[in-house]
């Protein structure tokens, strides 16, 4: 006979071991609600460099990040674009009540995605109060995500930059640690150029301050991508945070 847990009773086998269902919105939602919205949710895979989600398109589903790293880009009117941010598991992709996207998404690295219907979501939203209090508190939290970073593009030196670059994706880029992790390996979610492009630098100033802290000991690279941060309290104090 097998024992029944308490905390995944009624869940939905999908839902059960996902980081975005304990600690991203769906951990508002109960068993019913739950089960309710997996109906029609879906699960994928894209390869680096897929775009989710195009500028100015329709609206139609919003996702999760189980896995993987997503890239938000800005485009001009004259076609040029930024980088205006990553997201990471278990982080939602979308607005609610926005039927239209302002901003591209791309996989910034391969990424797997829980995605379901916009207008379910909207609707579970109207019933269940906690799960427009979870969207409010992500949003609000990558709004101070936001000025953290104007700080770092506007008064960060070079060094510095490059320091709070690794260090969020050092914090952000496995949820299950949770956030008192004292070391993290990781693939840079982007090339040279993009991280130029994202900090406001030269290639060859972002080459040249990773090089420094590799010299220092503060991280080291395999295979020019692969980056272990053996200590994260001394990148974060090259960050000046």
């Amino acid at each position: 006979m097998v024992r029944e847990d308490i905390h995944t009773t009624g869940i939905p086998a999908l839902c059960v071991s996902c980081e975005a269902r304990h600690r991203g919105i769906c951990g508002a939602l109960n068993a019913e609600q739950l089960l309710a919205l997996a109906k029609s949710t879906k699960r994928q895979k894209a390869e680096a460099g897929k775009e989710l989600v195009g500028d100015s398109t329709s609206v139609e589903r919003f996702s999760n990040v189980l896995s993987g790293v997503a890239k938000l880009t800005k485009t001009l009117s004259d076609g040029r674009q930024q980088i205006v941010g990553l997201q990471f598991a278990p982080d939602f992709l979308g607005r609610p009540f926005q039927s239209e996207s302002t901003l591209t998404v791309e996989a910034a690295t391969e990424v797997e995605l829980c995605s379901f219907p916009r207008q379910a979501l909207e609707r579970m939203m109207k019933e269940q109060p906690d799960l427009e209090h979870r969207l409010l508190e992500q949003k609000l939290r990558e709004l101070d995500q936001a000025r953290d970073w104007m700080v770092a593009l506007g008064r960060k030196t070079a060094a510095e930059k490059i320091a709070s670059f690794l260090l969020m994706i050092a914090r952000n880029i496995d949820p299950a640690p949770g956030p008192e992790r004292r070391d993290s390996t990781f693939e840079l979610p982007l090339s040279r150029a993009e991280i130029a492009d994202f900090l406001g630098l030269t290639i060859e100033t972002v080459s040249r301050q990773i090089t420094r802290l590799r010299g220092e000991n503060v991280i080291r690279i395999e295979n020019n991508r692969h980056v272990i941060v053996g200590d994260i309290g001394r990148l974060a104090a090259r960050a000046g945070d």
